[in-house]
């Protein structure tokens, strides 16, 4: 009775310090902090298997705040907790610099486990996370790899479509290591949640293949016992909890309604401080019982976390092979420099004129035999795409070893779940499908880019040249958007030799890269030496045909243009030199001397790819390319009629 009694103070306390920030700033959302106080009362008190001392320990619990507008939420609890959060911290809720950002970012704050916003992503996260620890529960040892992953959401990511593939995959998976609380208030940000849904929850997540949990998201004891009782039934089912809460709780004004969504209540701060039991004039006030109770904490997690350490360093001595895939997993020492795993790779016959889309999956093969912590999925297309690795497995409820993933046609899903395995931290994933289909799943990658996620992306079928399925699967507008994305390194190679200098260069960065791979066949750049090629894609620009006599022109292309550059330029004349442009972030971070040696002032740079104009136009100052959709035809009748071709080249020359 006396542990409930506390976790009710802590969770009022906690309601006042939500109030305290979000007054500070007139900004922030109130309704999660204060609806789901309770919650995290006894989420952060008895049942995350956590060491705050330690936030990366592997062996930890993890928790995603996937409705991260209610940032508040987590940033009190992470304090109370003895993370590394000062009251301070808090009082700079939203500051530029501090650590409490208006959503929880990744890498930012101690204890944050995943950067959320966007609604549905966190969700998708948390099963990439559950994944990731049922394969290393599976590759290294099921009792050192037993954690839980528990994700706290509200109506809003459920409505999201992410949150349909992503839950729909974990049923399918059996993933019973995950817990979803559902925080059901009926509210969301404009209205009556049942202004646009009328779905039976329970209902959805049973034929979903979860176990499903009820609870009052006010009781402390029913929630106590309902976590508890879905942490520790590991029946093949992933679990939810559907907690019926009341929105903004304690700012009487306001809760249960939509006006308690975001800061609205916090012009009856006062009132709502003084019912809560906070007493009068403190602000950001927590307790001394609830500190000296959460303090006491720590000596238990302590014993928890030595004893899984004690277990882990005899595990390691027993299981010496393991052990060391498993550092390797953790270290990832043959994913740090591309120049060392480039050499790893052997050159292709000068006779290998393969699609990029098997060249790209020939690299990963290479690469993932090397460092065990390469994996990879796709949506449905395996076949297609080709990033399939070999002798691996596939990962699936009867096989979590397995390091092929099958995501089915789940693009959105795909991008946020490998986002969750690299939060998670053991493993490299990668996932593919066709590029005009990188528009399903541009939401994970954006967050990809903003939390520096080192994920890959293998997108196939690059270009007009997929012919015959038409504008609808020609993407032709895709790799400018792909593009204009910060962090994210696009990667479009010419032949095998540059396909294994960008799979080098996209597995060592630390962030998230793109592979932008032909379905049609490359013809070896045998022309140009192997060194130059590898060397120069590494730098991401090189010079692929040099003028002989005074410089006149550059043709600048990438992919499978190169080749038709450097056909061109010999019916152009001695003057014209040809380069090669796989990587436009890559040559952007070159020194400035090394950019102008490659691309130096010219009169006339003609930018040659099948797609939009639009990136090139930094570089050059004549177009060969397209920027309206395509058409049903075959892929040669498509380069033919938007004129790029060797033709096409040299009447932009003459132009």
């Amino acid at each position: 009775m006396k542990d409930i009694q506390i976790l009710q103070q802590a969770a009022n306390e906690a309601r006042g310090l939500a109030i305290d920030a979000i007054n500070a700033r007139k900004s922030g959302h109130l309704g999660l902090p204060l609806g789901c106080a309770e919650i995290g009362a006894v989420l952060f008190s008895d049942i995350l298997n956590i060491n705050p001392k330690d936030s990366k320990w592997i062996g930890r619990d993890r928790f995603v705040l996937s409705a991260g507008h209610g940032s508040m939420f987590i940033y009190s609890w992470l304090y109370l907790s003895g993370y590394k959060l000062t009251i301070d911290d808090l009082k700079n809720f939203r500051v530029k610099g501090s650590k409490t950002p208006g959503h929880p970012e990744f890498g930012e704050t101690d204890g944050v486990e995943t950067t959320t916003g966007p609604l549905g992503q966190g969700i998708s996260n948390a099963v990439g996370m559950a994944m990731s620890a049922k394969m290393a529960s599976a590759r290294f040892d099921d009792k050192l790899f037993n954690q839980t992953v528990f994700c706290l959401a509200g109506d809003g990511c459920f409505q999201e479509g992410i949150s349909a593939e992503a839950c729909s995959l974990a049923g399918h998976l059996k993933l019973d290591n995950l817990v979803i609380i559902f925080d059901s208030n009926d509210i969301t940000l404009d209205a009556p949640a049942d202004k646009s849904i009328s779905d039976n929850a329970k209902m959805r997540f049973e034929s979903y293949g979860f176990s499903v949990y009820e609870v009052n998201a006010h009781d402390i004891a029913a929630v106590k016992k309902t976590l508890a009782d879905a942490k520790a039934e590991r029946n093949g089912k992933p679990k939810i909890v559907i907690a019926k809460s009341v929105i903004a709780k304690g700012i009487a004004e306001v809760q249960g309604t939509e006006k308690g969504h975001g800061e609205g209540g916090v012009k009856f701060s006062d009132t709502a401080k003084a019912s809560l039991g906070i007493p009068a004039g403190e602000s950001f006030y927590v307790s001394a019982d609830v500190k000296k109770y959460f303090e006491s904490l720590q000596a238990k997690r302590q014993e928890s976390y030595d004893a899984w350490k004690k277990n882990f360093d005899a595990w390691s001595k027993s299981n010496p092979e393991k052990s060391a895939e498993l550092n390797e997993c953790l270290s990832k020492s043959k994913l740090q420099d591309a120049k060392t795993l480039l050499a790893s790779i052997p050159a292709f016959p000068d006779t290998d004129n393969s699609a990029g889309r098997i060249a790209g999956g020939n690299v990963l093969n290479i690469i993932a035999k090397n460092a065990p912590s390469v994996i990879t999925g796709s949506a449905d297309l395996f076949g297609s795409t080709k990033n399939y690795i070999k002798g691996v497995g596939d990962f699936s409820s009867e096989n979590y070893a397995g390091r092929n993933l099958w995501f089915g046609i789940r693009e959105h899903a795909m991008g946020g779940i490998v986002n969750g395995f690299a939060y998670d931290g053991l493993f490299t994933a990668s996932g593919a499908t066709f590029l005009t289909f990188a528009g399903y799943m541009l939401g994970s990658i954006r967050i990809a880019a903003l939390a520096k996620l080192p994920v890959q992306y293998y997108f196939t079928h690059d270009s007009i040249g997929v012919g015959y399925d038409g504008p609808t699967h020609q993407p032709v507008e895709t790799v400018a958007i792909l593009r204009c994305i910060p962090n994210l390194l696009v990667l479009r190679p010419a032949d095998c030799e540059e396909a294994a200098a960008a799979g080098a260069a996209g597995y060592c960065y630390k962030g998230p890269s793109a592979f932008i791979l032909s379905r049609q066949d490359l013809p070896n750049l045998k022309s140009i030496p192997v060194e130059v090629r590898r060397e120069g894609t590494l730098k991401g620009a090189y010079i692929a045909k040099k003028e002989t006599v005074a410089l006149e022109r550059i043709l600048i292309a990438s992919g499978s243009e190169v080749l038709l550059a450097l056909e061109a330029a010999e019916k152009l004349g001695a003057g014209t030199r040809v380069v090669s442009m796989p990587c436009m972030e890559l040559f952007n971070a070159q020194s400035c001397d090394y950019k102008k040696n490659v691309l130096p002032e010219c009169k006339e740079v003609i930018a040659i790819e099948a797609g939009s104009s639009l990136p090139w136009h930094k570089y050059a100052n004549k177009f060969v390319c397209t920027d309206t959709f395509g058409f049903s035809a075959d892929g040669p009748e498509l380069y033919e009629h938007f004129e790029i071709t060797v033709e096409g080249i040299l009447k932009a020359a003459k132009a």
